[in-house]
């Protein structure tokens, strides 16, 4: 006879009267001493609950390093997570500071865990908000806690703009410099690096050719990183290379949000001459935010009534980097961004392929005359360009078709049956054509 054993599932148990316990704990700086701090309450809030005879311990849930004004705290989420899904009967935390600052997002976060039957209880404060009177000392001490955190915020914005009327600036990481006892310090094989970039741009170079060059010779950005045009750029329009300084060019918003806002005039900013020891000339600064001005205004020029059709649509099958539009002596191709700014020591497999190509190939699968860029955007989504010069269409209901296209010419990798298909195709043309015509 067959047996058959089966595996029975139980819900895990605890014993009636146990309540289960998580604890909150957060600091605001990601300085060792904060850290050992996080690490102190970690470790008292686990031997807390595990000691406590009536209480199951649920785990610590903690961030580091993150403002509590901030509701999209990752420890304080999973905590939230925990807590609607039925595990956790109870949350314990330092104070109302340590769970947040922002009044509005303290007391959302109570009623929700409250509507859920979690009780939250502060140490500092002796507060459970189960209790009768806890949310309204919750809000009060609330309160109390996001003034605390606005006066904290205008104490550090006091001495930041303080140290900007001195001429002081509020920290320093840049490629060729390091901020040293206040003063920015020369490191020489960092401003050589600077130097080149603004020479090169000044000689003709375009922004991707210097990324291209820079990375096929080993030379990294400040932090070790490849060159992209991004970074370069920033470089190029970099005001303190000329030993001069710009201060307070932006401001935070306010304690809550600390949105990063360009000064456009809502305060004052402060030019300070002869601050360190320059690496490029103020001529040759201007005369590269010249050519800048010059190329930006010749670029929109002449691609601002310009639409490309392929422009986010072709992927490298190699390194899974986007293709990009490229024109070199008048030809137009387009070629993958790795390949392009890093060489092909980063993506071998890759090729460039000509616009003509692209559009050939997908008026052919699209079973077009010609291409149709109205026709294309509505049918392809993506296109992948897998090694062996294969075009990988990808469709928006689902399917996808391959094309392999030729390095010389597309019409010499057509096979018998698509050319004799092309025939009939321009016979019914012609017929149509002058059979309309008589």
């Amino acid at each position: 006879m067959e047996q058959t054993v089966r595996k029975v599932e139980f819900n895990a148990l605890r014993p009636s009267g146990v309540k289960r316990v998580a604890a909150y704990a957060r600091v605001s700086a990601a300085k060792d001493a904060a850290q050992h701090s996080l690490a102190a309450q970690v470790s008292y809030y686990s031997d807390l609950i595990r000691k406590h005879p009536g209480w199951l311990y649920c785990g610590v849930y903690a961030d580091n390093g993150i403002t509590g004004t901030k509701a999209d705290r990752e420890g304080f989420q999973r905590l939230m997570a925990a807590c609607r899904s039925g595990e956790v009967d109870m949350v314990i935390t330092k104070s109302i500071s340590r769970l947040a600052r922002n009044t509005v997002t303290l007391l959302e976060t109570i009623r929700e865990l409250k509507g859920l039957g979690v009780d939250v209880y502060f140490e500092e404060q002796n507060i459970h908000t189960q209790s009768g009177d806890g949310e309204l000392m919750l809000t009060i001490l609330a309160s109390y806690a996001q003034e605390e955190s606005r006066s904290a915020s205008e104490n550090q914005k006091w001495r930041v703009r303080e140290n900007f009327r001195q001429g002081k600036p509020r920290a320093g990481s840049m490629l060729g410099y390091r901020l040293r006892d206040g003063k920015y310090e020369v490191i020489p094989e960092e401003a050589a690096t600077v130097r080149r970039i603004f020479n090169d741009y000044l000689s003709g170079m375009g922004g991707l050719a210097i990324c291209k060059a820079l990375n096929e010779e080993g030379i990294t950005t400040r932090d070790g990183g490849v060159w992209h045009l991004g970074p370069l750029m920033n470089v190029l329009g970099n005001y303190c290379y000329t030993g001069n300084l710009i201060l307070q060019k932006t401001y935070r918003e306010n304690h809550i949000t600390k949105r990063k806002c360009v000064n456009r005039g809502e305060l004052p900013m402060y030019h300070v001459e002869g601050f360190h020891e320059a690496i490029i000339p103020p001529e040759t600064f201007r005369a590269v935010q010249e050519e800048r001005a010059r190329r930006a205004e010749k670029y929109s020029a002449q691609h601002s009534a310009r639409q490309y059709p392929f422009t986010g649509k072709i992927t490298c099958g190699c390194c899974g980097a986007s293709y990009n539009r490229k024109t070199t002596l008048g030809k137009v191709t387009w070629v993958c961004r790795t390949f392009n700014t890093q060489g092909k020591s980063k993506c071998g497999g890759s090729k460039a392929i000509p616009e003509a190509t692209l559009m050939s190939a997908a008026a052919e699968v699209l079973g077009l005359d010609v291409f149709d860029p109205t026709a294309f955007e509505a049918a392809v989504s993506t296109i992948t360009a897998a090694e062996g010069n294969r075009l990988i269409f990808h469709f928006r209901d689902g399917s996808t078709q391959t094309v392999i296209w030729s390095d010389r010419s597309r019409s010499e990798s057509w096979t018998p049956e698509m050319r004799a298909e092309a025939g009939r195709k321009t016979k019914e043309r012609w017929e149509k054509t002058h059979g309309e015509r008589s």
